[in-house]
């Protein structure tokens, strides 16, 4: 079976938030009047349908406290828009930063929901003059609107496209920059997820040169590609109820996140080695 029943069949996440942030994240919660190490990201973060997400494995591998705040669906600006989030990575003994795509970020043509980053607000009025035969009222998700907007003219969405990605540099570097040092960029290498189509691969429009024009400012890059035999292992493992079958297979499972972890876990002890 590719899913376990529990209940309704669906993961208890442990919800938890902290301190004065409105984000729920998934728990359980940790102290941070103790060291940690927080794992910033999105869905891959926080582990949707995995019982033991990356997180969990690195804790358990090098004993390090691992703060997941990792959230579904998230761009830069769910993390970056929270003070009590921020203050947490600022007192972290490291960040580990995982990209996400560029379409879930406010910028000089869309405005975004500032927790849920998938869900499109409003067009700039930059947007609605460059497409104005569109009807912005029927678009609801982000990756709707890219979708809608590459279909109709892949000439103008190339204008929308180059402001996303030196939108998705300059936010990037303003988190890493205000991230407790040594900061870690986690970049999953493009994998397929979430219908990405004909727009590509996740994470959605990051480019090689986005992650080298970030790269400055951690301490270490790592690209983490998943193997043949993970991918291969699709939902094994996973626990979700039947109706999330399909997000489910487009979510990385329970090899991909052994993976990810044992890249992660000799860099991290590294990092964080006693001196001596």
């Amino acid at each position: 079976m590719s899913y376990v029943l529990r209940g309704t069949g669906a993961l208890d996440y442990a919800p938890c938030r902290y301190g004065a942030s409105r984000l729920v994240f998934r728990g359980p919660s940790r102290r941070t009047d103790r060291p940690y190490v927080v794992a910033l990201g999105g869905t891959e973060t926080y582990g949707r349908f995995v019982e033991r997400p990356w997180p969990v494995l690195v804790e358990a591998a090098t004993g390090l406290r691992m703060l997941n705040l990792g959230f579904v669906n998230a761009g830069l600006d769910v993390h970056l828009n929270d003070p009590e989030v921020m203050r947490i990575v600022a007192g972290a003994q490291a960040c580990v930063v995982q990209v996400t795509g560029a379409q879930n970020l406010s910028n000089r043509f869309y405005a975004v929901h500032p927790r849920r980053n998938d869900r499109f607000l409003r067009a700039t009025p930059a947007l609605r003059a460059l497409y104005p035969e569109v009807d912005f009222t029927e678009v609801h998700f982000t990756r709707h609107l890219v979708a809608t907007l590459s279909a109709r003219d892949p000439g103008r969405f190339a204008e929308v496209l180059d402001d996303l990605r030196t939108t998705w540099v300059a936010r990037m570097r303003a988190l890493l920059d205000a991230a407790a040092r040594p900061r870690v960029v986690l970049w999953l290498a493009p994998h397929a997820g979430s219908g990405a189509g004909a727009l590509g691969q996740e994470p959605l429009f990051v480019t090689e040169a986005m992650i080298a024009a970030v790269a400055p400012s951690a301490e270490a890059t790592l690209r983490v590609t998943a193997s043949p035999g993970a991918r291969a292992m699709g939902t094994a493992g996973m626990v979700f109820a039947p109706a999330d079958g399909p997000a489910a297979a487009e979510t990385p499972g329970v090899a991909v996140h052994g993976e990810i972890a044992q890249a992660l876990v000799p860099v991290l002890a590294g990092m964080l080695a006693p001196a001596g």
